[in-house]
């Protein structure tokens, strides 16, 4: 009988191979079937994000409205094309998050192996944090892409003994667009003092290519150059690059309190638009371990860019405390450091048995599920049954596009926001009362409209008070 050898069987070598390729499928198929699974509804600041991106104009473009630019302009195209509707709000940040998802798969690949890289990738991939960031319509997914997009340019700069100039023009395209997310600037400086203070980075950038150098140099300065005159004539525009918009000096230390008590928590009592806890248990320690790790032989700069990224951090949830977001780039790389840790030290125990190696699947197997499918049940009902998050998304818009037809609503919040519908639907949207037959009014009227009276009241499941729209008859009084 013929022997099997296992490493030439065809699962065996391209094992890693069909891990991505099951993996990249499973995430395409979460993601797209992301904005209808969770997070019903639609928060404070996607609504403020969707109306800012839905008149985002040229004239303000010219007029120095840059801040989050190349987000808004992608949500401007889906709501017009899609209509007003949760799906074409959230769409732009399930693209970007596809596109996030396939770069930290990559960066990852590049540092460590391919066993390492792939159960890491899981691991991040379908956690809870990036589910919710590429299920959010706002712009706050690119202050994780834009930094994956860079270090991982910057690795294929790096890890080469003579760099292909498209790298090092992709980069600078890419520092580019990127400054015009908040805190990109301080990103920025962050990658020049980090080339400064590493002395092979130093080495390879002395060795690139001038006329390559000189250009990227050259794109980065013109895109400090379009911010600086946007600045001189609209002062406010580095405020929002640079801090929130409602940012004070003094409340910095209780924005990272603020930012971390999602992070920190292993209960759901925090009132935010992050489920608690932010990392689970068994994902926080693998970090832990991995940040271990990364001790012996700190100044690699492979080793010491996520404890670094960590400081950068905090430093940007001190302005917004949820920038706390930006803590996924830091713990994937540490949960690929914490893997790799483990596995060494496994094998390192049965160096020429076989049989040792392969019964590490049972337990990694155990300890994944443990992982994966608790963080995935935790995102998909978290966000419609937990009361401390499920509160913070308002299902108006959907409630108001099934309810009515051609109805005049009344709205007295968020006007320019409902206004949109106007373009998709036959409601007209109105801001005050007018004689009329019928209205529909997103709250009750005043008590001074005695002309009114009320006919029904459309409800929502999901509120303490779910009344949401009010719909009244006109009724002109006898003598009038």
């Amino acid at each position: 009988m013929k022997k099997i050898i296992i490493s030439k069987l065809f699962l065996y070598r391209y094992r890693f191979v069909i891990g991505y390729i099951v993996l990249g499928l499973a995430f395409i198929f979460l993601l797209i079937l992301l904005p209808t699974i969770a997070q019903k509804g639609l928060s404070e600041a996607e609504i403020e994000s969707a109306t800012s991106s839905y008149y985002l104009s040229k004239d303000g473009v010219l007029n120095g409205d840059l801040v989050d630019l190349p987000y808004r302009i992608l949500q401007k195209y889906s709501i017009t094309f899609l209509g007003l509707s949760p799906y074409a709000i959230k769409l732009p940040s399930v693209i970007v998050g596809l596109l996030l998802g396939l770069l930290l798969m990559l960066l990852l690949s590049r540092w460590f192996k391919s066993n390492v890289s792939l159960l890491a990738s899981c691991l991040i991939v379908l956690s809870t944090p990036f589910l919710f960031l590429a299920g959010s319509g706002t712009p706050l997914i690119m202050l994780v892409f834009w930094p994956t997009l860079l270090l991982w340019l910057g690795s294929k700069i790096q890890g080469e003994k003579r760099p292909k100039p498209l790298y090092s023009f992709m980069f600078s395209i890419a520092m580019l667009f990127s400054l015009f997310t908040p805190y990109m600037i301080y990103f920025a400086l962050f990658c020049v003092i980090f080339v400064l203070a590493q002395p092979h980075l130093r080495f390879i950038v002395k060795n690139l290519p001038k006329i390559p150098f000189s250009l990227v140099i050259l794109i980065i300065l013109a895109g400090f150059g379009v911010i600086g005159i946007s600045i001189f004539h609209h002062p406010s525009t580095i405020l929002e690059l640079l801090f929130a918009k409602d940012f004070q000096v003094g409340n910095f230390f209780n924005n990272i309190l603020t930012g971390l008590a999602p992070l920190l928590s292993w209960h759901s009592s925090v009132e935010s638009v992050f489920l608690s806890p932010l990392i689970s248990l068994p994902t926080f320690a693998l970090a832990l371990i991995g940040l271990f790790s990364t001790t012996k032989g700190f100044f690699a700069s492979r080793n010491s860019i996520a404890s670094i990224l960590i400081v950068f951090g905090l430093f940007i949830t001190g302005f917004n405390s949820d920038a706390v977001v930006f803590f996924i780039l830091p713990f994937s790389i540490l949960i690929a450091h914490g893997l790799k840790y483990l596995l060494e030290k496994w094998y390192g125990l049965f160096p020429e048995n076989p049989y040792a190696r392969i019964s590490a699947l049972l337990p990694l197997t155990i300890l994944f599920g443990i992982m994966i499918i608790p963080a995935l049940l935790q995102y998909i009902n978290g966000y419609r049954y937990n009361p401390s998050v499920a509160n913070e998304f308002s299902d108006d818009l959907a409630i108001i596009k099934k309810s009515l037809t051609d109805e005049k609503l009344l709205v007295k919040e968020h006007f320019e926001f409902y206004k949109i519908l106007e373009k998709s639907t036959d409601l007209k949207i109105v801001d005050k009362v007018e004689k009329d037959e019928k209205i529909a009014v997103m709250g009750q009227l005043d008590d001074s409209e005695k002309d009114y009276e009320l006919s029904r009241i459309i409800t929502s499941p999901k509120r303490d008070n779910s009344d949401i729209i009010y719909l009244y008859t006109y009724s002109e009084k006898e003598g009038e």
